[in-house]
């Protein structure tokens, strides 16, 4: 598996927990090293919670029938891919937002839901909880998150 972080101090982390090469996107183009990883070959998946420019070079390190998963646009940009970067290795642009689920998928989404949620009080699931903030310091919370330097989920408590 391959995965991006801003910083090295992330890829570590994420190598305890099963990464097997990670790329800092900060320090060199993800796209010519995730191919130098691949031997040219691509990856079969890109889940991209960036958007923006991110999305768009994403493109180039699919896989021959490729699919990437568009999940957020933490970019806050919008991206214009071109159609035909698509088409010359027959990849699959999908776009995925539970918010827009949850209503005309009610039946299946809420089941989902919960057994997410029981497997996380279980142990079964793991969440990575970066850091606690209480409700009073929600605009720490914030900042925090928009400062990128968070691991995992940021959680305000009551």
């Amino acid at each position: 598996m391959l995965a991006t972080a801003s910083s090295d101090e992330k890829l570590e982390r994420l190598g305890a927990l099963g990464l097997d090469h990670g790329i800092n996107y900060a320090s060199g183009s993800f796209v010519e090293r995730a191919n130098q990883l691949t031997d040219s070959r691509g990856v079969d998946i890109v889940i991209d919670s960036i958007g923006g420019q991110n999305l768009v070079d994403s493109v180039a390190v699919l896989a021959f029938r490729g699919t990437l998963v568009s999940v957020g646009v933490a970019a806050r940009a919008g991206s214009a891919i071109e159609a035909r970067s698509l088409w010359a290795r027959n990849n699959t642009l999908r776009g995925v937002f539970l918010g827009g689920a949850i209503l005309p998928e009610y039946a299946r989404i809420h089941p989902m839901i919960g057994d997410m949620l029981e497997r996380v009080a279980s142990g079964e699931l793991h969440v990575e909880i970066d850091r606690l903030f209480p409700l009073a310091d929600a605009a720490l919370a914030h900042q925090y998150v928009e400062s990128r330097k968070a691991f995992g989920r940021v959680v305000i408590t009551p």
